[in-house]
């Protein structure tokens, strides 16, 4: 199994921090994304709390779900990247899909990095994914006690902040891995 990298290693060239992602990709998952964005344009994601379609993924072209000031953006997932690529750059909009989640559930769900996967399946109603014969499924990893005390000095950026212009930086791991240690198995 591959781990993610913790807030201790550093990729050459990048320095001594390295930003401890919130959400990764496994490649079902980025290349679902890819094909949604070549039929839909820009996406965005929002973690779902639960209610009409439980707590799936649920993807949206972008701005087509409305983000409050109060929603936590967990990571920016770049459509450029294969499996354990990095790139120098961040993504334009265009090639950028965020991952939101609710303040609410965010203080629940905070010691945890979100696993973006796809299995066999009906979508959720107004996901995207719905037709595609595939959904969207999120598993998750506790994350460890040094990437818990690297977290406490990375600052989050709230729906007010986008909406402000602010954007993370380019991200210094992979974003797309081929597994993660740790992480809940997929279901039956």
């Amino acid at each position: 199994m591959t781990a993610t990298p913790s807030a201790a290693d550093a990729a050459p060239g990048m320095g001594s921090t390295v930003l401890v992602p919130r959400v990764v990709v496994l490649p079902s998952a980025m290349e679902l994304l890819v094909l949604l964005r070549g039929k839909h344009g820009p996406l965005m994601l929002h973690q779902s709390g639960g209610c009409c379609d439980g707590s799936s993924p649920m993807c949206y072209p972008q701005g087509e779900f409305t983000v409050g000031d109060r929603e936590v953006l967990l990571g920016v997932l770049d459509l450029r990247l294969a499996l354990e690529e990095i790139l120098p750059d961040a993504p334009t909009d265009a090639e950028s899909v965020p991952v939101w989640i609710s303040a609410q559930q965010f203080a629940t769900w905070r010691h945890t990095q979100l696993v973006l996967d796809v299995v066999p399946g009906r979508g959720a109603g107004f996901s995207l994914d719905a037709p595609e014969g595939l959904r969207f499924l999120t598993r998750s990893r506790v994350f460890n006690p040094a990437e818990v005390r690297a977290l406490e000095n990375q600052r989050v950026l709230t729906g007010a902040d986008w909406e402000a212009g602010q954007r993370p930086p380019a991200a210094t791991y992979p974003q797309v891995v081929a597994e993660v240690e740790d992480a809940c198995a997929i279901p039956d």
